[in-house]
């Protein structure tokens, strides 16, 4: 910063005409200064237009301006060569960071470069025997270091130039005698050599790693690009068919009211027609009435005689078997048909809706590694999920309670309604949650025997009842325990499978990767049986109770 400062000032008070330090300074009249010799002879060479100008701003003076040495900026000048002069000095002594001449006396110098055998530092001037005197012609000079030292053995004070590859460290010549005495010993020069070929086999190494590394992140940064754009697609694709739905959905709802209103209007307009031909009889049954009363008041009785048989002719009447008004609504089938077409979408749609999400679920640029599974119960609490009991799937004889969190076996059946999906023969329900991805949970029980299982949801509800339990078949997988043992089942096959004893029992699913993981849960996790395979559909879990008391609960993880 000082020789920055010293070199703005060189700068101002320097002659714009020489561009060096102003000698017997003199200021002209608009107020520019110069050497007195270098403006004089550039006024000299305008003596002929007797019109003297300033070489900076231009302004003229007439007559040649009286030039007077300035005896303050002279000394300001002065003093300003000695700073920089000193300035440049310092910047030749060494300061603590640096590495100072060995040889100098007083303030020392800083050092050019250090000697390797002289063990030494050197500035320029104590550095010149080196170049000039064969003596020193052999020995090393390296960039000025402060660690020489430390190439000197501690124990011979000696240079230390070798080195003990058996026990791989820099020695000086007499160490082989004593301490690495018939140790594997070469020069350090030679050890260097040999070193070095395998740093440039390192270095071409690592290179080649960077080069592949390299090609790597530009093929994932494809792939994210492609990622990104199939994605962008697929929205636009399925916003489309959505969309499409949606348009047929309201033109069938414009279909029905339409049909609705002109049905509407043809049975009104029936009504309205027999309304009006009811009507019109009304009013001749009135009449002939009126005509009857009229004749019944005759006194004459020939007269009365001789009227009657046209008067007491009555017209046709209409049919009133015809008028069939129904008891029942009229339009509410339609409504109920509607229902009906509702509860049928909305069943495919969460049928469907499941194989939506499981296919989205499953695109995975990178491939899954089940090298990635937790090693601790906190790691596997990070993929913990909520599992509630679908009252629908659940045998009559087994109650849901604790917000369906809870399975307990009855000695009596409940009342459940008929439904499809519910299991016949034997105690067990499934989770109402699908599973994909990666998923833990933890499962509670007591009583005598229990199966923690997985399954597909079209899993049997029919047919025989072996086929039905959980783990007798190709679409689930089940741990059984019992009080003294652990078996694993799937497709009716039995493995013992053992293992601490315990009350709890965590489940560990990585859908994408097809794990499968049964784990004996107390202060530790303990693994019990472990699946790998491929799931083709979403799963669902499960518990199967053995008898009357028996629970199952799925706890609720923090």
């Amino acid at each position: 910063m000082a020789q920055h400062g010293a070199q703005l000032d060189r700068e101002n008070f320097s002659c714009s005409i020489c561009l060096d330090l102003l000698k017997d300074p003199v200021t002209i009249p608009c107020g520019h200064s110069y050497c007195m010799s270098c403006i004089n002879n550039f006024w000299d060479e305008e003596d002929k237009k007797e019109i003297y100008s300033c070489p900076q701003c231009r302004q003229t003076f007439t007559p040649r301006p009286v030039l007077v040495k300035s005896t303050m900026l002279a000394v300001v000048v002065e003093q300003l060569k000695k700073t920089g002069l000193q300035a440049a000095a310092d910047l030749c002594y060494a300061g603590p960071e640096d590495v100072a001449c060995d040889v100098c006396t007083g303030r020392k110098l800083k050092a050019l470069k250090s000697c390797r055998q002289c063990l030494a530092s050197y500035c320029e001037k104590h550095l010149q025997p080196h170049y000039e005197s064969p003596t020193f012609k052999k020995h090393k000079l390296v960039d000025p270091s402060k660690k020489l030292q430390e190439n000197i053995c501690s124990r011979h004070d000696e240079v230390m130039k070798m080195f003990c590859r058996t026990d791989q460290q820099v020695i000086c010549y007499l160490c082989p005698v004593e301490d690495h005495k018939g140790h594997d010993t070469v020069s350090a020069a030679v050890e260097r050599t040999e070193k070095q070929r395998e740093l440039e086999v390192s270095r071409l190494n690592i290179q080649q790693r960077i080069q592949d590394r390299e090609k790597d992140v530009k093929l994932l940064q494809q792939e994210v690009e492609a990622v990104s754009l199939s994605a962008d697609k697929t929205v636009e694709d399925s916003e489309k068919i959505f969309t499409e739905l949606i348009c047929l959905l309201q033109k069938r709802s414009s279909d029905v009211k339409q049909q609705i209103r002109s049905q509407q209007e043809t049975e009104v307009t029936r009504v309205k027609e027999l309304q009006e031909q009811l009507q019109q009889e009304i009013t001749e049954l009135k009449r002939k009435d009126a005509e009857l009363k009229q004749l019944s008041h005759t006194e004459d009785h020939n007269q009365f005689l001789h009227n009657y048989p046209s008067v007491s002719q009555l017209s046709e009447s209409t049919d009133s078997s015809s008028i069939n008004i129904r008891p029942l609504s009229y339009f509410e089938d339609v409504t109920a048909a509607v229902s009906e077409l509702r509860d049928k979408l909305q069943d495919i749609l969460k049928e469907e809706w499941t194989n939506i999400s499981l296919t989205v679920t499953e695109v995975d640029v990178l491939l899954s590694d089940s090298k990635t599974e937790p090693k601790t119960r906190a790691g596997f609490l990070k993929y913990s999920c909520v599992i509630t009991l679908d009252p629908n799937t659940a045998y009559t004889s087994v109650l849901l309670h604790e917000g369906n969190r809870k399975a307990e076996v009855m000695a009596q059946q409940q009342s459940y309604s008929d439904h499809p999906e519910r299991f016949t023969n034997h105690n067990q329900v499934l989770s109402r949650e699908s599973l994909t991805g990666r998923c833990y949970w933890e499962v509670k029980w007591r009583g005598s025997r229990i199966r923690v299982a997985v399954a597909y949801k079209n899993i049997s509800r029919a047919g025989a009842a072996y086929e039905r339990l959980f783990g007798n078949n190709d679409k689930s997988w089940a741990l059984r325990c019992a009080t003294d043992s652990y078996e694993f089942w799937f497709k009716n096959i039995k493995t013992p499978v053992s293992g601490p004893r315990s009350k709890i029992f965590g489940v560990y699913l990585d859908h994408r990767a097809g794990i499968l993981s049964f784990y004996s849960v107390s202060e530790t996790m303990t693994l019990l049986h472990r699946v790998q395979t491929t799931f083709t559909q979403p799963l669902y879990a499960g518990v199967w109770l053995n008898s009357a008391g028996d629970t199952a609960e799925f706890c609720e993880l923090k």
